[in-house]
Parts: structure tokens; C-alpha cells; sequence
């Protein structure tokens, strides 16, 4: 359970610094503005003024708090209160605007200021001003609050949608919305802790209050009418890397799967994330329980039968899949006559996106031409086993998986194998040249995580391997990039290689860092693009070595000498 709430908290800590945040900061800052009664309390003649200048406000907190709470009650359980109460799923954030337009107009007419704050004039009188309507505030932004889609807010949307809230998944909620608060709290401290020490500011109390209330409005009304989507959408995706580490690690993976109920990738255990090659990941699962279709009559896989189809997993408020939109929407103008289908599987992360009116009006502004699925009761999500926002499956013409992407990024690489198989389906097709698109997804280019046991093992060129006895391998004629070969004697095991007599391993990669975790007891020596680079010495339980340190990040040719009685588990790359 310890590693669940970590993973939470990094998770809620990495989206509040991501560009998914931009929308709420403009009333985060605002909650530092002077409320109506605090105009007085800045005159020096009056005895409040002391007090004033010295009181330790809880305004920005009580913001923070109120932003806590209605996050996580409406993500869990808000599409469930509202299906029972036969209440449209978008009412929550229709009240979260309504709420923000109201504290806006507290600001500006001191009157409803004062109006709105007399539910608090019974608390201690120290905290009547400083308080003001900051829980109010902050219960209204939570409403409105969307984060970036990862793991983590897949996993509690998931819970909440199949009516499986435990007490498990409300830590998991709870420490991601901690997490995210964090970053806006101080925030909101260093904005409030601004207008209280600058004299310039508090002469203008009053001027400073209407603009904050015009502010609060406008922010409102922008979400309300997702006009901040074009902004989060140019603003790269800085924090992507850093969220794939945290919340794509294998022990935060098993963690979310146990939560939801569901096997990761159940359709496609032997398929590698994000593979630069083709691969054979088991059949496709048809298309099931889906509530409507937008830009097409219903279809299913079977009937698509000879066709190259590309799934995309989706949901129209999550950034990362509107910034993947524009090259998926490319491919669909570019293959579709030449026998590529691409289907949107639209599966909601937030109550308000169960709305098929609201899914229609932005499909429509973002350009979305090809078929959706509304995938309202995630019955083709879990048929899937997926857990990403964008995730995308490749299926070829014969109804098979052959490539998996998840997140955004790898568009070129995407592109590539599409092309391959629709020439495969088709040998006299012809195809236009590829389709170039402006991106603001930031590509460090990384050779994913690769598993040697078994049971996970990915990005294997040649295999699989024999599983819990020695045997004897040599090196394939070439390694695909992103993908190891082995040679000399190994055993395979259901979690690492073992080596013995002349045990070799070649990878070839492109990082920054590799590291591999090895167990046992021997040496390791190093040698990338031929040249030895030093020799580890392995002792003791299983733990992460630097294999590779400083590497130029270009693709090179990782070879290992291993002796025997030497373990190796998974690489990883920095």
C-alpha cells in the first residue's frame, strides 16, 4: 500500500507542474486579492489594521483544500451519484462554473461579497476575512480541475466508473490529489504573501478585487467553453518523461492492475510498448458494449476483416490524446483509400465526458473525421485490459494486434509500420508519401524498459527463449534497434537470464544511461560500438547497476561478456 500512496503523490506532484495546470492558475493567483472586508482593515487609523497586516491567512489553504475534496469526491464517485440521481453527467462542472462565476462577482460587487462570506461570521473573528470564500473557491476548482491523463488517473476513473471503490482506491485518490496540491498551494501562498506586503497593492484593495472577480469569470466561462485547450495543447508536454518513469515502472504497474481488477495488456502479454518493429501480440478483441457512434454507423472488427485498423484510446478534455489527434487524423486522410480504418474508442476519464453532445462538439473542433466508438461502460476498454490516455493498437488485416503505443510520442515510427503492413494486406497498393505534422509532444528519443525473464520479457530479436534450462544461443545476422540477442549458454527463468559458459549479450540501444539490474556473483565486461568501456563486479542480492554512464544518446551497440553465475533481470534507460 506504501508504494501505491508514492506512486499517488509523485503522480499528483509531476501534473501539477504540467501544462494541464495552466487553466487554474490564473484563480489561484486571484485568492491572494483583498476580500470586501478587508478594504478597512488596511486603514492605519483602525485598530483591525494591526491585526490585519499580522494575521496569518488561511485563505490560500482553505482554496487548496476545497480543490482536494471536490477532486476527489467527483472523480470517484461523481458519474456514479449522478447516474442513480438520473442527473446529466456534466452538472458537476456546470456548478463548478457557476460556483467560480459567483465568487467572481463577490469581488466585484461588495455587497454579494459580503453576502457570500456571512455563512462564515460566526467562525473565531481572526478568521472571517482571512478565510473569505476560499473553500468555496476551491470546492468550485476541483470541479474543474482535469490533469494530464497517466496510470494513475486512468486506474481511479477506471474504479469509479465499474463501481469499484475500496478503501484502497481512495488513498490512491486522495494522495494524487495531495500530490497536485502541493505545487498550487505554495502557489497561492506566494501570491497571497505578494498582496499583503506590498503597499502598492493594498492602496488599491478595491481596484484589485474587481479585476480578480473579471479574472475569475473569465477563467470560468474559458473553461466552460474549453477555450484553454489550444493553449495546453502548444505548450509541450515537458513533463511526459518524467510521468513514463514514475507511473509506467513495472512495481507502479502491477500496483494500479491489482487496484483495477485488471491483467495489463491481457490482450497482448508478448507485445513490447512502443516496439520498432512489428510483433505478434495475440487477436484483437472485437468491439464491445459501446453506447454510440459519431462519424460512422456502427462497425466492428470482424466485418473490417482485410483492412489494416488502428485503435486510439481517447477522451477529449486529456491533452496528451489532443496533442496525438493531429497525426492520427492524418493517417486516416492519408491511408483510408488505401485500406487503413482508424476508430477513436472514446472512454471517459471525468463524469462530464460521458455526454455524447459534448463528445460531438469538440470532436468537431478538434477535427476528429474518422469513426468513434463511445465507449461510455469501458466494456472495450477492459476488453483491452488498457490503462493509458492516448493508447493506440495496430491491428493487421487478418485481426491480429502488431503494435502497441501508449502516451504520445514515436509518430514517425507509428507511420512507418502502418505503412508496412497496409503494403503486406496489399501488395499493389500505392501509397502517398508520409504525412508530416507539426508536433508539440517533446521525443527524447529511448529505448523502452526490456525485461529478461520470461514471464515480462520484451524486445527479444529473435526468441522466445527456452524457458528454466540451459541452452545454448547464438547472436542473430542483425539486431533491430531497441532489441537484445543473446549467445553462449543461458538459462531463462520466469524473471531473469542466468549465464553460463561463454554467456554474451548484445542490445542495441540509444540513452543517455543504461542500467541493468544483475544478481549473483562474477563480472560483466562493457563494450559499446566495440570498445571496452570498463568491467562491473556483480556481489550479493539482485540490485540496479550503471552500466552505460554519460553515452552521447545516440543508437549504439551494447555488448556484454557475462560470467557464469551471473543474473540478469531488466534494462532501463535515463
Amino acid at each position: 500500500m506504501i508504494t501505491l500512496l508514492v506512486v499517488g503523490l509523485l503522480g499528483g506532484l509531476i501534473t501539477s507542474i504540467s501544462p494541464c495546470v495552466l487553466p487554474v492558475l490564473p484563480v489561484i493567483l486571484a485568492t491572494g486579492v483583498p476580500r470586501a472586508g478587508d478594504a478597512d482593515a488596511r486603514n492605519p487609523a483602525s485598530k483591525r489594521a494591526a491585526t490585519a497586516e499580522k494575521t496569518w491567512s488561511w485563505r490560500p489553504y482553505a482554496v487548496i483544500a476545497g480543490l482536494v475534496v471536490s477532486f476527489s469526491l467527483a472523480t470517484l464517485f461523481g458519474s456514479i451519484v449522478l447516474s442513480a440521481l438520473h442527473l446529466p453527467q456534466d452538472l458537476l462542472r456546470d456548478i463548478g462554473i457557476a460556483v467560480l462565476v459567483v465568487v467572481g462577482l463577490g469581488l466585484i460587487v461588495p455587497a454579494l461579497g459580503h453576502l457570500l462570506e456571512r455563512p462564515f461570521s460566526r467562525l473565531p473573528a481572526r478568521a472571517v476575512d482571512a478565510n473569505g470564500t476560499g473553500f468555496g473557491v476551491g470546492l468550485g476548482l476541483g470541479l474543474l480541475y482535469t490533469p494530464c491523463a497517466g496510470p494513475v488517473l486512468a486506474t481511479i476513473a477506471v474504479v469509479g466508473a465499474n463501481h469499484r471503490v475500496g478503501l484502497n482506491a481512495i488513498e490512491l485518490t486522495v494522495a494524487f490529489a495531495i500530490g497536485a496540491a502541493v505545487p498550487l498551494l505554495l502557489l497561492a501562498l506566494a501570491g497571497e504573501r505578494l498582496t499583503r506586503r506590498l503597499g502598492a497593492l493594498r492602496r488599491r484593495a478595491r481596484g484589485l478585487r474587481v479585476a480578480g472577480g473579471v479574472l475569475m469569470i473569465a477563467v470560468a466561462v474559458a473553461i466552460g467553453a474549453n477555450a484553454t485547450n489550444g493553449l495546453q495543447r502548444h505548450v509541450p508536454g515537458y513533463t511526459r518523461a518524467l510521468q513514463q518513469k514514475v507511473e509506467n515502472s513495472s512495481t507502479a504497474a502491477k500496483k494500479l492492475q491489482a487496484l483495477t481488477g485488471e491483467a495489463a495488456n491481457g490482450t497482448s502479454t508478448a507485445c513490447s510498448q512502443g516496439g520498432a518493429v512489428l510483433e505478434a501480440c495475440g487477436a484483437a478483441p472485437e468491439l464491445t458494449g459501446l453506447t454510440g457512434w459519431l462519424n460512422s454507423a456502427p462497425l466492428t472488427l470482424a466485418s473490417l476483416h482485410g483492412k489494416v485498423v488502428l485503435l486510439d484510446f481517447w477522451t477529449y478534455s486529456c491533452i496528451n490524446c489532443q496533442r496525438t489527434l493531429p497525426h492520427v487524423e492524418a493517417w486516416y486522410r492519408a491511408y483510408h483509400d488505401a485500406g487503413l480504418e482508424v476508430i477513436g474508442v472514446h472512454t471517459p476519464e471525468f463524469s462530464f465526458e460521458h455526454v455524447t453532445s459534448n463528445i460531438a462538439s469538440n470532436a468537431k473542433s478538434l477535427g476528429v473525421k474518422y469513426p468513434i466508438a463511445i465507449d461510455n461502460d469501458y466494456a472495450t476498454w477492459n476488453a483491452y485490459s488498457n490503462q493509458y490516455w492516448p493508447a493506440e493498437y495496430l491491428i493487421d488485416s487478418t485481426g491480429m494486434v502488431r503494435h502497441l503505443v501508449f502516451g504520445e510520442g514515436d509518430y514517425d515510427g507509428t507511420e512507418r509500420l502502418i505503412r508496412e503492413l497496409l503494403t503486406t494486406a496489399n501488395t499493389k497498393a500505392v501509397l502517398p508519401a508520409p504525412t508530416s505534422v507539426a508536433t508539440a509532444t517533446l521525443t527524447a528519443k529511448q529505448t523502452p524498459e526490456s525485461y529478461l525473464g520470461y514471464s515480462e520479457q520484451q524486445n527479444l530479436t529473435e526468441g522466445p527463449l527456452a524457458h528454466d534450462v540451459e541452452k545454448t544461443y547464438t547472436f542473430p545476422a542483425t539486431l533491430d534497434p531497441d532489441t537484445f540477442g543473446l549467445s553462449g549458454n543461458w538459462t531463462d527463468t520466469t524473471e531473469s537470464a542466468n549465464a553460463g559458459a561463454n554467456a554474451k549479450l548484445e542490445l542495441n540501444f540509444q540513452a543517455h544511461e543504461v542500467y541493468l539490474v544483475l544478481g549473483g556473483t562474477g563480472t560483466v565486461d562493457v563494450a559499446v560500438n566495440g570498445t571496452s568501456i570498463g568491467s562491473l563486479k556483480v556481489s550479493g542480492t539482485p540490485r540496479l547497476y550503471n552500466v552505460v554512464h554519460h553515452w552521447t544518446g545516440t543508437r549504439a551497440m551494447l555488448a556484454l561478456t557475462v560470467s557464469p553465475g551471473v543474473q540478469a533481470y531488466d534494462f532501463t534507460f535515463g
